[in-house]
């Protein structure tokens, strides 16, 4: 089980942080609007159906074509877990060697949206206040890496969800024919 997790983990995580990588040159073209999320979160889905190829491995390689909810979840969270962190790892990298303060038009443009929206002026202000707060919190690494953490992640655990309960099986495939 531990050999499926690693070697499914990593092969996704890598793919992940290469997509992404592979996606910063269209950086500003996206400018964090809806194509850059269309985007991000494709290619996000595309490496987490991984997950559902570990659990197919695992179910079919290692357990002898039998396994349950359970174990097929504990091998998808940990898939999940090992690519979050090397895309993370990767995004920690790129963002504060390469494209620190990229954020800051994302930030602008929140705080634009905030002025223009309408409301009392202390309401305003105070969405202001609350975005450059987010803004300064993004500069701490631990916070930038649980934003980060949290894009991939509930994607990669909804898919360890649906491929754990698709793949479960309690009898042997040719077995059920047998006593039937």
């Amino acid at each position: 089980m531990k050999k499926t997790i690693l070697t499914f983990g990593l092969i996704s995580g890598i793919l992940a942080s290469l997509m992404m990588l592979a996606m910063l040159p269209f950086f500003k073209y996206f400018e964090h609007g809806n194509m850059g999320m269309v985007v991000g979160y494709t290619d996000i889905v595309l490496v987490a159906l991984l997950i559902f190829f570990g659990i197919r491995s695992y179910r079919d390689n290692q357990a002898g074509g039998v396994i349950t909810f359970g174990r097929g979840f504990a091998i998808g969270l940990g898939i999940s877990l090992i690519s979050c962190v090397l895309y993370v790892a990767a995004w920690e990298i790129v963002y504060f060697n390469f494209m620190h303060g990229s954020m800051d038009n994302y930030f602008a443009r929140l705080v634009e949206k905030a002025q223009s929206s309408g409301g009392t002026a202390e309401a305003i202000q105070a969405k202001v206040a609350s975005i450059r707060h987010s803004q300064q919190l993004y500069e701490n690494p631990l916070v930038n890496s649980l934003y980060t953490f949290i894009e991939p992640f509930p994607v990669d655990l909804l898919i360890t969800v649906i491929s754990a309960a698709v793949l479960r099986r309690k009898t042997r495939a040719g077995s059920v024919a047998a006593t039937a």
